[in-house]
């Protein structure tokens, strides 16, 4: 009899992915699919129909396997209205820029950072920004819609109910409140808190897979969809598997677009983390986990920076090939003074205002990927210094296995454990365990070895650099 249990749909920013699992958490089969940009009246958008479409297909390659649960996972800057059970609006794609004054407007209107724990980020990242703009477009756009984060919509799509979640609605979203667990005043004043789908628990079974999808894919009618969440949160939800994570001070780094570190102190913690004290202007937020409680976080684009860096589309290749050249190639990249000062992705991370410019460029290409491995480790170690992070790090996700960036953090913080773990299915194993979460990671975590070499020196001359 087949071991087939659960499928997981993880909607990114990057990779669509669908990956199937046993019972006892064993990962069974895994598809992915590049997500394409798609334009419509000259803006960018999510490419939902594309993306349905592919995952119909890939939901009929398990046809007749006793699945029991799907769970949707998304990245958490997408919304969707629903109106008359279909499509009130293309959602937006996240990186669409926001015409100037709109968003000026719109920005004296938000809540303080200590009532949300919500920064305010470039173009569509928050998602009451891309309502505003929605609302200024055409002040009817909303009218009669339901409005659900981006992985709930995926919830609705499997199974027809609409609902909404914490750590969605809780992800820099200028939407909620999570001292409160409630909507945050401006989606009150404005009206946007009464147009969402009611709130589910991440782990609530909404409903069984639709008639019509069941009958399309092959799949049981009775396969319960739960309600789903963030993929970041899924990454946190993963680590805590582990005994080394579990209820320890330690914190999570998820690496594929964006390198978004989660801190969790220590469930009886003497001191507690004073959230209001987080710097907002450095790319620094509040996230929530899937029991409503507020999470120090930092992030940065790590993934598009690196693109950008070695000149790779990192759906195909990235800085995790070729490792004993790149390793090989470190030396020289520290006699020379290498660098690269931030920031690649103007607005984010923790130099959002720093004017990025190479010292001393690699002209090897090893050597360039090497200096990039080097560059998101310095800016990683300066996002975690941000929310106190100490104690333990466990790396998961696509660069997990990019020896030179997760060496140099360890290098970095030599006070640190620096743990990594399997790089590609931490998410969707996180998302497995809100069925069972009593199931724990098949193996265990790899400790990191510093990287050789003068990390010290070479972080100080960086940050001098950024400083002058």
């Amino acid at each position: 009899m087949s071991e087939a249990f659960a499928i997981v749909v993880d909607i990114g920013k990057t990779m669509s992915k669908v990956t199937l699992w046993s019972r006892a958490g064993t990962l069974l089969d895994r598809q992915v699919r590049p997500n394409a940009v798609v334009e419509q009246d000259g803006l960018r958008r999510l490419d939902v129909a594309a993306i349905g479409d592919w995952l119909i297909a890939t939901l009929a390659r398990h046809a007749g396997q006793p699945v029991e649960y799907l769970i949707p996972v998304g990245h958490g800057a997408g919304v969707v209205g629903l109106r008359d059970g279909a499509l009130a609006f293309a959602p937006l794609d996240y990186e669409q820029a926001i015409p100037e004054a709109v968003r000026a407007a719109y920005r004296r209107q938000r809540d303080p950072f200590a009532i949300t724990g919500s920064t305010a980020l470039p173009d569509g990242l928050n998602l009451a920004a891309q309502l505003d703009w929605l609302e200024a477009r055409d002040r009817a756009a909303l009218d009669g819609a339901t409005l659900l984060p981006w992985a709930q919509y995926w919830a609705w799509f499997l199974s027809g109910r609409a609902v909404s979640e914490v750590t969605s609605l809780g992800c820099h979203s200028d939407l909620w409140n999570p001292a409160a667990q409630a909507f945050a005043p401006m989606a009150v004043r404005r009206g946007w808190a009464d147009r969402f789908a009611p709130l589910a628990a991440a782990g609530d079974a909404i409903g069984t897979l639709r008639p019509e999808l069941a009958a399309r894919t092959g799949l049981p009618a009775t396969a319960k969809v739960l309600a789903g969440l963030h993929d970041s949160n899924a990454a946190l939800l993963a680590a805590r598997g582990f005994a080394e994570i579990a209820e320890n001070e330690a914190t999570v780094l998820s690496t594929g677009t964006w390198f978004v570190a989660m801190r969790s102190p220590a469930r009886h913690a003497a001191e507690p983390v004073a959230l209001a004290d987080l710097p907002e202007a450095r790319d620094c937020l509040v996230n929530v986990d899937v029991h409503g409680r507020s999470v120090p976080s930092a992030r940065f684009m790590g993934g598009r920076e690196i693109e950008t860096l070695i000149e790779f589309d990192t759906r195909r290749i990235d800085i995790t090939p070729d490792q004993p050249a790149l390793l090989a190639a470190v030396p020289a990249v520290l006699a020379a003074g290498a660098m690269m000062l931030p920031t690649l992705a103007p607005g984010c991370g923790p130099f959002p205002d720093a004017r990025p410019r190479w010292i001393a460029e690699p002209d090897d290409p090893f050597a360039r990927r090497a200096a990039a491995s080097l560059y998101a480790a310095l800016v990683a170690d300066a996002s975690l210094d941000l929310i106190g992070a100490r104690e333990r790090l466990l790396v998961e996700g696509r660069f997990a296995e990019a020896q030179v960036f997760v060496r140099a953090l360890a290098s970095l913080r030599p006070e640190t454990a620096v743990y990594t773990a399997n790089a590609h299915n931490d998410v969707s194993f996180g998302a497995l365990r809100l069925v069972d979460p009593r199931l724990r990671p098949q193996g265990s975590l790899a400790r990191v070895a510093p990287l050789a070499g003068d990390l010290a020196a070479y972080s100080a001359r960086w940050r001098a650099a950024i400083a002058a």
